[in-house]
């Protein structure tokens, strides 16, 4: 079997982890890394048994027998990437945000749409198996009609005024930070499960710490004899919003990365007519079922229970529980699934980007809606 030949552009958590998740394929291999420079992508690359390094991304692009990227660098070089990738011809797999403006994100969702390459945004959770029983819980009218979603997405790793990180500058982030960083997944997850779309938003965000406080070495203080700097804080650490949906159904839903024994908790409700449902990210193998007239239920993840469409998304024995980076498997198996039958478009558990660019509409709306304090509506694409 001709094996596909791929390459990542950063290799930083994220990239290491898309690394992994490929190689678990078996019919693509990562011929070559991209890093800031040829010193770093050489070092990243003999440790991670790749055998091409390149230090200019654009030299990696001009490489013939690379047919995939992989963009998983900082957020302010996802534009750029994601645009001279698409114009060189080469699939692409972007990590979130796609871009750090709509604007931006408009023009990459018509040049994928011109190029007609196969695309995508990780949005990883679409891809949990009890997320996909869910998803077709709520499509087999399960739930009854959905009028009530909640949600929230709380970290806690900027808890300390002596937390900082490179996300915290809009130059490198982008003008939001929970929202976009963390807040875009559950956004997206909750209008793909439910197949509804975010219409209307009011919003209010927090600066928890106006000001922070970086060593010497422009990162977390952990030592107490470090220098320390004082850094003007712009972006949120905590956000809540109202939102309205396409089919009349209302919302709330809180991000926040300053909330203690938070580590990663992202967790959707669902509130239909007959029953709601509940999932959470940290606890992914099971759904939380409840009723009015008899007792609620536990739905554990075993493929002898669960609905027909959410199986391609298991590959163990009930008790044999698949996480978080199971389901970033999942996307690359569905992602390069598309690639190698030379199909128009994945399947729709992996975003497009159309989604990314419909995220950053949302994002838009909320700034909009923080400034104005009032109800403000999201562009639709």
């Amino acid at each position: 079997m001709k094996k596909i030949k791929a390459a990542i552009i950063g290799a930083g958590f994220i990239g290491k982890a898309h690394l992994e998740a490929i190689r678990r394929l078996g019919y693509v291999e990562v011929v070559a890394i991209g890093q800031s420079s040829e010193k770093h992508a050489e070092e990243y690359a003999k440790s991670l048994h790749i055998p091409k390094a390149y230090g200019n991304y654009m030299d990696l692009l001009q490489d013939d027998e690379i047919e995939v990227v992989h963009n998983c660098t900082p957020n302010h070089l996802h534009y750029e990437i994601n645009k001279q990738t698409l114009l060189h011809g080469k699939h692409l797999l972007s990590e979130k945000p796609l871009t750090l403006t709509s604007s931006e994100a408009k023009e990459l969702y018509e040049l994928a749409l011109e190029k007609r390459l196969i695309t995508g945004i990780n949005f990883n959770y679409r891809q949990f198996p009890m997320v996909q029983q869910l998803k077709n819980m709520v499509n087999d009218s399960d739930l009854g009609e959905i009028r009530i979603i909640r949600g929230s997405y709380l970290q806690d790793w900027l808890l300390y005024d002596t937390d900082y990180n490179w996300r915290m500058e809009p130059q490198f982030g982008g003008e939001t930070r929970a929202l976009s960083d963390i807040g875009s997944h559950l956004f997206d997850l909750v209008q793909y499960v439910t197949d509804l779309r975010i219409t209307e938003v009011l919003a209010d965000l927090s600066i928890v710490h106006p000001i922070r406080y970086t060593s010497s070495k422009n990162g977390t203080s952990s030592e107490t004899n470090d220098i320390l700097k004082q850094v003007d804080i712009k972006t949120e650490d905590y956000c809540s919003v109202l939102v309205r949906f396409s089919n009349g159904a209302r919302g709330v839903f809180t991000v926040s990365q300053v909330s203690a024994g938070k580590k990663n908790a992202l967790e959707i409700n669902l509130d239909g007519l007959t029953s709601s449902g509940t999932w959470k990210q940290e606890e992914p193998f099971k759904l939380q079922m409840g009723y009015r007239d008899k007792p609620s239920e536990t739905i554990l993840r075993d493929p002898a229970l669960l609905k027909k469409k959410a199986l391609p998304y298991l590959h163990y024995p009930s008790g044999h529980e698949e996480g978080w980076t199971d389901s970033l498997k999942n996307t690359m198996q569905h992602f390069y699934d598309a690639v190698f039958n030379n199909y128009e478009t994945p399947a729709d558990s992996v975003a497009t980007l159309k989604d990314g660019y419909q995220a950053m509409l949302i994002n838009d709306a909320i700034i909009r809606s923080v400034k104005s304090g009032t109800w403000e509506a999201v562009v639709s694409v």
